[in-house]
């Protein structure tokens, strides 16, 4: 007897973009597959994607898919073999009077110009400003689990993470933060808070993304071990080399 769900897995059908500039390395041209069409990829679905090395960007969930570069390789943490350094330590201790708290997604003029602020501080020399339509499509757009978890200082907003909740862990989708503040390391505190929260939820994985090993924008992703990574269709523990 076939289920519903593999039914719907059977309507979903998967075509390549045209070629786009890469936003991580320089001179560079990508291409994605899509899933579409998209209201079928659901929570359950996007579950079973992501084990297959699929992101979330809005309501798109996507692959590299470049013609002659394999560079983005999805990673991932098991939670329960994670081993915090000294510095992830202190950093955890440094902002452990930060307030979270978690709801669902929906469009918040207070998180639109953090996100704003921390995009200008991001790309400087960039002149265009991001849009409340641009925010919206990116981080408010869903159709799978997904959520907002803000974190405040003394009632101030200092950081956002948008996450996606899955059958087996945890996707960190996007995480903007308080520029400002220079002696924080607000980055490294949202990615050891959603450890420990996976680890509440009884969830095996934090899913991290693409990380890519000549791109400075994701060297922050080798600071976290041990790591897992999708290479020939399987997940398999890999180990940074530091230079």
């Amino acid at each position: 007897m076939t289920s519903p769900a593999d039914s719907i897995l059977r309507k979903i059908q998967f075509y390549v973009t045209a070629p786009y500039t890469c936003s991580y390395l320089p001179n560079q041209l990508a291409q994605s597959i899509i899933a579409t069409p998209q209201h079928l990829v659901d929570a359950h679905q996007y579950s079973g994607l992501i084990q297959q090395g699929f992101r979330r960007s809005g309501k798109f969930v996507y692959r590299p898919h470049c013609e002659n570069c394999n560079a983005c390789i999805p990673v991932r943490l098991p939670v329960a073999d994670f081993q915090e350094t000294r510095s992830q330590k202190r950093a955890f201790k440094q902002h452990a009077t930060l307030e979270a708290s978690v709801s669902r997604l929906s469009f918040d003029e207070e998180h639109f110009a953090l996100y704003k602020a921390y995009q200008i501080a991001r790309h400087e020399g960039n002149e265009q400003e991001e849009t409340a339509e641009q925010y919206r499509n990116f981080l408010v757009q869903s159709n799978v689990d997904s959520l907002f978890i803000s974190f405040t200082l003394n009632g101030i907003l200092k950081m956002v993470s948008v996450v996606d909740i899955l059958e087996d862990g945890v996707s960190a989708v996007y995480t903007f933060y308080d520029t400002t503040d220079s002696k924080a390391s607000y980055g490294t505190y949202s990615i050891l808070w959603l450890i420990e929260w996976c680890k509440q939820l009884k969830l095996a994985y934090l899913y991290l993304g693409y990380w890519i090993k000549s791109s400075q924008k994701m060297a922050y992703k080798e600071n976290f071990s041990p790591q897992e990574a999708l290479i020939d269709g399987e997940w398999q523990k890999i180990k940074h080399v530091k230079p």
